[in-house]
């Protein structure tokens, strides 16, 4: 028999089954899988049909285990589990999901082991009460038609607490899980239906019989290689993201989108995920070639280099050869010192800008205006906007700046704004504003010059004018064909701008991913009026798959009421946003001052490296402060008790082997096991400063607000495990009862 060209797949899950396996059998298993390639009849394999099943089979794993396999055709496996041979005959199930056309597998006997351990003690009273069943409310047709796996109907009928939930989710097929949280967390069957179930239902009818079909569609998450294998296995997180994407995901990975198109979502929702195997799918697209058509960018240095070490491990320096990663200002700087090669001025961050403008204030006595907003009005109004006049000054539009200004101060501001210039041009200084705008205008430059070409080409029957290219500097091309942008909620205008034009109006130009909840910048906008019209093509993520339930509770407790943009001149929601991880509440530790507080911050760290169930390693725990000094003297402290810190700085961790230490600006990007969330006093977390604009200027105060809400949130969705909220005196505002334990 001619067994050449046998597929062997894994089913989303049955990596998890298999990682809780003894460290032999796991090698065992990649024995048999090569085994299997070969020749799946080999008698070493003892491949043979379950009694009673015309589907499923088993195949030996080592001396005790053996693999449980659905066969879909003559040459074509799916793994579906990895069994003790004892365990053999369970009660198992699977199927075609009816809505999403995936296939599903369950172990009906462990799913309800694991229920039934986690029923309620006997109640004590005289005359017993029946438990209230969780899904009730609920048929068994609805459940079915928003995808709950059939087979676990019974066993949802039996749920009365949450444990019991939890429990049945560990083992359930995915969609079921999704499901069943969103209904018990409130949601409306319509509202489960539109988040949950549409999104990944089948676009052509199901035909519950086929399963050769059902293993080609999204919702069926199987690998085949054998790398691929060994990465879920074996690489973490990443590794297993790098081969099994929830079928939204792959979706909008893989849609084709007519122009530029943004995905949202909150924290943990694996948007940067997208972000990475969106530019493989456009690199695997490409036509061969040497250069690099495709951009990834993001706002800061620390996060570019994130972002090109795992699309590394994602493909390889083939895929990374294709595409160009880097940070968007750093990008910016490279434009305009490519046009202007001599210029040698430094570039200078906001905080540092500010300062400028209190000193030249200072110089020229001026006490009527503050600093802060001069250089907000200067940055998102004067190059926001790219206004190169007073006239064009005295008509930009200030809609969102908060505090109104006269014509007479506008006047005022613009000979300021002038003055600041000619400042930094004496100190040899520029603005990473400064340096954005000029690459936009030289970009939009570059681009009127290449869409003249093509009408002056078009005019002469499609050839083209060699003295108009050779007068032009060369031949004339875009230098991106797609774009791809992560934290696309932390760009300046101007970045807008110049992005726009660096690639062509076409399909599958833009690929924006971020979320508004998590902007810790000023950078407010509105892409349609900058040239980027996602409206039709913005999509949504709302599975968190690294916060517990009980941690996302409170971060959203943090954001409260407050409302945010969606990048595009309406509201963004987190509605539909959920976890199915679940773990223990955030510790809340109140201290009568600081001193005390960074004691009991080393206290903690050292109760847990003291307990064997506690300790993990020091550079999975992180500590999130307000400001630098106080990092600082966190660091001190820690360090007077043997503890070693490590900063984040702008370009990432200063170190290894310690606990990472960091302003709540830093820890954007990052995740670890254990946050500390220290300092989340009143008056820190918000800033005082901040507190006094509530009267003078209450757009600005409303805008401020709102940021230093996302810092805390951020904050607070780092953490994969637990979070541990430490403050001294008064604790913060944003800090709702569960967080702070006051009712």
């Amino acid at each position: 028999m001619n067994t050449s060209g046998v597929t062997l797949r894994l089913l989303d899950k049955a990596d998890k089954e298999i990682l809780r396996l003894p460290r032999t059998v796991k090698g065992a298993f990649f024995d048999f899988q090569h085994k299997f390639k070969e020749n799946p009849y080999t008698t070493t394999l003892k491949l043979q049909q379950l009694k009673g099943d015309s589907k499923l089979w088993s195949a030996r794993v080592g001396d005790d285990y053996r693999a449980l396999l659905l066969k879909l055709a003559e040459d074509d496996w799916l793994i579906v589990s990895v069994k003790h041979y004892e365990d053999l005959y369970d009660r198992l199930s699977y199927g075609v999901n009816q809505i999403t056309g995936g296939i599903e597998y369950v172990d009906l006997e462990v799913v309800e082991e694991s229920v039934l351990r986690r029923l309620p003690p006997p109640a004590a009273a005289a005359v017993p009460v029946k438990p209230q069943e969780l899904f009730a409310d609920w048929s068994d047709v609805q459940l079915s038609d928003l995808g709950v796996a059939e087979p676990l109907l019974p066993v949802i009928r039996a749920l009365t607490t949450v444990d019991q939930l939890l429990g049945l989710i560990e083992y359930a097929p995915q969609l079921t899980g999704e499901v069943l949280l969103a209904l018990f967390d409130g949601k409306s069957f319509v509202e489960v239906l539109d988040q949950v179930t549409t999104p990944v239902a089948a676009t052509e009818p199901v035909d519950t019989d086929d399963f050769q079909a059902a293993a080609q569609r999204p919702a069926t998450v199987v690998t085949t290689s054998d790398e691929a294998l060994r990465e879920a296995l074996e690489g973490g997180d990443f590794g297993r993201w790098k081969v099994f994407l929830h079928p939204t995901q792959a979706k909008l990975v893989e849609r084709r989108y007519s122009g530029p198109a943004r995905v949202g979502g909150g924290p943990g929702t694996g948007k940067t995920i997208v972000a990475l195997h969106r530019v493989r799918h456009l690199v695997r697209r490409l036509p061969p070639g040497r250069d690099k058509p495709v951009l990834l960018t993001t706002y800061n240095k620390n996060l570019a280099a994130d972002l090109r070490s795992r699309l590394l491990d994602l493909g390889g320096e083939e895929l990374v050869a294709r595409v160009d990663v880097s940070h968007v200002d750093q990008l910016a700087l490279r434009t305009v010192r490519e046009a202007e090669p001599g210029s040698s001025k430094r570039a200078i961050d906001d905080s540092q800008a500010v300062r400028e403008w209190r000193a030249l204030l200072d110089e020229l006595g001026e006490d009527g205006w503050d600093p802060e907003f001069l250089h907000d009005e200067w940055t998102q109004v004067i190059l926001g906007q790219a206004v190169a006049t007073r006239a064009d000054y005295f008509r930009a539009r200030r809609a969102g700046r908060g505090r109104s200004i006269t014509r007479g101060e506008r006047a005022e501001v613009w000979q300021l704004a002038e003055r600041f210039t000619q400042r930094l041009d004496r100190l040899g200084r520029q603005t990473w504003d400064q340096v954005a705008e000029r690459a936009a205008r030289l970009e939009i430059g570059r681009e009127q010059r290449i869409l003249s070409i093509a009408r002056q080409r078009e005019e002469v029957g499609g050839l083209d004018n060699i003295h108009l290219q050779d007068g032009s500097g060369g031949w004339l091309r875009y230098r991106y064909r797609h774009i791809v942008v992560d934290e696309a909620q932390d760009l300046r205008p101007a970045h807008w701008k110049m992005l726009r034009a660096m690639t062509p109006r076409e399909a599958d130009d833009l690929f924006l991913v971020g979320d508004t909840h998590q902007r810790i910048y000023k950078n407010q906008v509105t892409l349609g009026s900058l040239g980027i019209s996602i409206r039709g093509r913005s999509s949504k993520l709302s599975l968190n798959y690294r916060t517990t339930r009980q941690n996302l509770r409170s971060a959203l407790d943090v954001l409260g009421d407050t409302e945010y943009d969606d990048l595009d001149g309406s509201q963004e929601t987190l509605a539909g946003y959920r976890s199915v991880l679940s773990g223990r509440p955030p510790a809340r530790h109140p201290y009568p001052d600081w001193a005390q507080e960074r004691e009991g911050i080393t206290a903690l760290i050292k109760k847990w490296d003291e307990s064997p169930e506690l300790a993990i390693p020091h550079e999975q725990i992180a500590i999130c402060v307000p400001t630098n000094q106080m990092a600082t003297e966190v660091a001190g402290t820690l360090g007077q008790h043997g503890i070693r810190a490590v900063e984040i700085r702008a370009e990432g961790p200063s170190g290894d082997g310690g606990v990472h230490i960091g302003t709540m600006f830093r820890f954007k990007g990052l995740e670890y096991q254990r946050m500390i969330i220290a300092g989340v006093s009143d008056g820190l977390v918000p800033r005082d400063a901040v507190n006094q604009l509530r009267t003078s200027d209450p757009v600005r105060f409303r805008h401020e607000m709102q940021r230093a809400r996302s810092l805390l949130f951020v904050a607070v969705t780092r953490a994969r495990d637990s979070v541990d909220i430490f403050w001294h005196a008064t604790p913060s505002p944003f800090l709702g009862p569960s967080l702070t334990g006051h009712v």
